[in-house]
């Protein structure tokens, strides 16, 4: 290790008194004018914080905010000391140091356009896609884990040190780790499946199996329904993926179909007369689409009519109130014509035995007797 004599007796070192008051001032002005500068951003970005909406400028400026100090100074000597007369040597350690702080430095704003941009996105998609704003920290977190890693990486690279065993101690240990966190990462990349195909988000409701209640958070590495008797379910992502979800919160509209049973005393002409009765009652109704409407099949103890129609609403209680009106209207209408609906019954004919005929002849065996 070079001893105070060696350092002193370096080219850098030899330099007159007005050379290194000119390096000194150049820097002391570059680091307080980077300084100002800094701090002008900063007080913008403020500002167009405060404003409604997003703007345009307003990553890049909160990305220049982030410059830290430590690289202000580095840049700034590093300045200040090309004006001096140097050893090739010294050349090359002031280059390797300021590549070392411009390194570091650019994980700082990477990190800090990732966050800008995950904010950005986080209030544009507050209110429209619930499921991305959910797992934007995972992003945020995946995503800072790779940039530092490639910085450390560099620096090690820079250093000298070799980081091809490094790399492949790591692959090595990254597979050891994911065999023992399996299950959790198998979560995590659910969740990520689910912010990026998004085959639900917050707010709609989902049958899964035998489980049915509305999503009110999709986390890391679970996902929680309320149910309609109230309490929460929690179910794993992996398991929720590897489910049949059905989605009722994307339905555009609801198919409904029911079924009508009249008497077998009903007349022809009332029959024929039942399917336009029940075409008028849907089509009275508002958000609704009418479909078909038959006599479709001889029961065991009735006459059957199918009808299908549409509610043009997702919202259960919207099509409950429309069937509820449908059915008192049908209801009106078969008791102004008399016709009788259905229900299950037996009707039995009973017979009297007949009577044995009359016969005046007394069998022989009587006649023998008389």
């Amino acid at each position: 290790m070079p001893n105070l004599q060696e350092l002193l007796s370096l080219p850098l070192f030899q330099n007159t008194l007005l050379a290194w008051a000119i390096a000194v001032g150049a820097t002391v002005l570059l680091l307080a004018a980077l300084l100002t500068t800094r701090r002008i951003v900063r007080r913008y970005h403020g500002r167009m914080r405060d404003r409604d909406g997003v703007q345009l400028l307003e990553v890049p400026l909160e990305v220049l905010s982030r410059t830290t100090l430590l690289f202000f100074v580095v840049l700034s000597i590093v300045v200040g000391l090309q004006t001096l007369t140097m050893s090739p040597g010294t050349a090359t350690f002031l280059t390797s140091v300021m590549t070392l702080a411009l390194f570091w430095q650019t994980g700082v704003w990477a990190s800090a356009a990732v966050m800008g941009w995950l904010e950005r996105k986080r209030r544009t998609s507050l209110a429209s896609d619930r499921a991305l704003v959910s797992s934007l920290g995972i992003i945020g977190l995946g995503v800072r884990t790779l940039i530092w890693s490639l910085v450390v990486l560099l620096t090690l690279d820079n250093l000298g040190v070799d980081i091809t065993a490094l790399v492949a101690g790591l692959g090595i240990g990254g597979i050891a780790v994911a065999l023992a966190v399996q299950n959790i990462l198998g979560d995590l990349f659910a969740s990520l499946s689910i912010t990026l195909d998004r085959p639900f988000v917050v707010g709609d409701f989902l049958i899964v199996g035998d489980f049915l209640g509305t999503v009110e958070y999709i986390g890391i590495k679970s996902t929680r329904l309320r149910s309609l008797s109230g309490e929460q379910i929690i179910m794993a992502n992996a398991d929720l993926l590897g489910s049949r979800v059905r989605n009722y919160g994307r339905m555009a509209e609801r198919r409904v179909v029911f079924t009508l049973n009249t008497t077998y005393e009903t007349s022809a002409e009332l029959l024929e007369r039942i399917p336009a009765l029940i075409r008028e009652a849907v089509e009275a109704q508002d958000g609704t689409r009418f479909d078909r409407s038959h006599f479709s099949s001889y029961g065991a103890h009735s006459l059957d009519f199918e009808t299908v129609y549409y509610v043009q609403s997702a919202d259960y209680n919207r099509y409950m109130d429309i069937q509820q009106a449908i059915n008192l209207r049908i209801f009106r209408e078969f008791e102004r014509r008399g016709i009788e609906f259905a229900y299950p019954t037996q009707k039995l004919y009973l017979a009297r035995p007949q009577a044995a005929p009359a016969n005046d002849n007394p069998p022989a065996h009587e006649q023998a007797a008389a």
